[in-house]
């Protein structure tokens, strides 16, 4: 009896839970077992191994995704497979060329379509199918008639899964290994996880940019509503997260290259300052996409979800049969008078009232075009509190950052804006051509100037960040705006200005 009771425990619904999720897992490895069935021969009459030659061929795919290198087609997947080779194959260059024709083809059909799998989902109780990409198309030589391709997202998944972690935490993971490898020294492998990191963000923004288009699309009930939200939730946290680790890791960076600065006595201590500097560099800007993806993440999360709840609305009212659900039903349908009263009550309005007051005429009175704007009376919807910290702990990060570029470059106690510019243009283009740097600057003419050593809860709001990092150091900054106007980019134009520090003289000195 106790057997049986402990038998029945187990929940059926936790058995079948994300059923489908675990078959696009093993999905994705059909192109490789399909590979494994082929029966063809090298010139000795052995059966080629494609399963091992295919799964090769992915990882040399990724390889070259971590090094930036796009151009990877039928010739250099034969050229990498004679190399590794040494004569266990019996086949020429021409033979492999053959063999990375039929292995590209298997993992992208000739077709263009993606790869699909039809089963049976004992969650749902249905049939359905999936789709998956493992290569896509990366670039192409006209002239040479060439095609390039690199991993779709799918590949990259196959290639992660087998590193036995999922490819959700491989960022995270990879943040974890950087730390280690900073630690022990080992900068050259330091800065191969940094390119791993890349790899995983723009996977990452791939899988959001689907994530978009998928809830306009796909929302069609309030279940499916809900799953996606709970989807983008995890997203948004596991990227506040991983925010943070970055913010650790470029401070961690950061006082490492300041602690090698003046330890540098030979041609070894010279080649780690410099992979210092380039981790630096790079994982800057790993983390700018990174911040990117969490402002996208936040947007998506406060609009796309509430514009999808609104479709369900708009949908429900368009599939809803005024004459069939209310009027046959109350004319067909004996009802006593108190149902009938409750059934239509939805759908009587209050009582209305329109009067005029003289008084009005006095009123203050809009002046605007009319453009049939609806909308114009409506009280603006408040931003969600939530969202609103979100974006301002990023903006206070950025502008901490931007302010502690100024003091690389700083030699005396002001500085012009056009310097600045020249340094970033050079060494972090990126920041140019965000939004929040031009902020910078405008809302620090505002506020100008700034006493550093006031009480923490008299610092201006966005520059709190900014003003922990000049305390001690500087008594007042101040900014001041000049005639000339920078034009800085296609989309940026701003006046010059001279960012002026007045030392403290009672605090620590530079």
């Amino acid at each position: 009896m106790y057997m049986e009771e402990n038998r029945m425990s187990v929940k059926p619904d936790e058995v079948l839970k994300g059923y489908r999720d675990r078959i696009y897992r093993l999905a994705i490895y059909e192109p490789l077992v399909e590979l494994g069935r082929k029966r063809e021969t090298d010139n000795s009459g052995n059966i080629i191994d494609y399963s091992s030659l295919g799964f090769l061929t992915l990882l040399f795919f990724y390889e070259n995704m971590v090094i930036r290198n796009k151009e990877v087609g039928v010739r250099e997947i034969a050229e990498f497979l004679y190399e590794i080779n040494k004569g266990r194959i019996d086949l020429d260059l021409e033979g492999f060329r053959k063999v990375a024709r039929s292995i590209i083809d298997v993992f992208r059909p000739p077709s263009g379509e993606r790869k699909s799998k039809t089963f049976f989902n004992w969650e749902s109780g249905q049939y359905e199918t999936i789709y998956y990409s493992i290569l896509k198309a990366s670039k192409s030589d006209l002239k040479s008639n060439i095609q390039y391709y690199i991993l779709d997202e799918a590949g990259l998944e196959l290639v992660f899964s087998t590193r036995e972690y999922f490819s959700e935490f491989q960022l995270s993971i990879n943040q974890l290994l950087l730390r280690k490898q900073l630690e022990k020294g080992e900068f050259v492998g330091a800065l191969r996880q940094v390119d791993e990191m890349r790899l995983a963000v723009e996977s990452l923004r791939d899988r959001i940019f689907k994530i978009k288009h998928e809830v306009n699309r796909n929302i069609v009930s309030e279940k499916t509503h809900k799953r996606y939200r709970e989807l983008i939730d995890d997203i948004n946290i596991r990227l506040v997260r991983e925010n943070e680790e970055f913010e650790e890791l470029e401070s961690f960076v950061r006082d490492t290259k300041n602690a090698m600065e003046y330890e540098v006595k030979d041609e070894k201590d010279r080649k780690a300052y410099e992979l210092i500097i380039k981790i630096e560099k790079e994982l800057s800007l790993v983390h700018s996409e990174h911040r990117k993806l969490l402002t996208e993440s936040i947007v998506l999360k406060s609009t796309a979800l509430d514009a999808a709840r609104e479709s369900l609305y708009f949908m429900g009212i368009e599939s809803f049969n005024f004459k069939q659900e209310i009027s046959l039903r109350l004319i067909t349908t004996p009802l006593p008078l108190c149902s009938s009263r409750q059934l239509i009550k939805p759908f009587l309005s209050l009582e209305l009232h329109k009067s005029w007051s003289p008084l009005a005429v006095f009123a203050e009175q809009r002046v605007r075009e009319d453009k049939g704007d609806e909308n114009i009376d409506e009280f603006i919807t408040p931003v969600d509190e939530e969202v609103y910290d979100e974006y301002k702990a990023i903006t206070m990060h950025n502008f901490r950052r931007i302010m502690e570029i100024i003091l690389e470059i700083m030699k005396g106690e002001e500085i012009q804006l056009c310097q600045i510019v020249e340094y970033m243009k050079e060494n972090y283009a990126y920041i140019l051509d965000e939004r929040s740097f031009y902020d910078f600057w405008i809302i620090l003419h505002q506020v100008s100037p700034i006493k550093i050593n006031a009480k923490e809860e008299d610092y201006p709001g966005l520059f709190e960040e900014m003003v922990k990092i000049l305390k001690g150091k500087y008594k007042i900054l101040t900014v001041e705006e000049l005639k000339e106007i920078l034009e800085i980019n296609d989309r940026f134009k701003i006046n010059n200005m001279i960012l002026k520090l007045e030392r403290d003289n009672h605090g620590i000195q530079l």
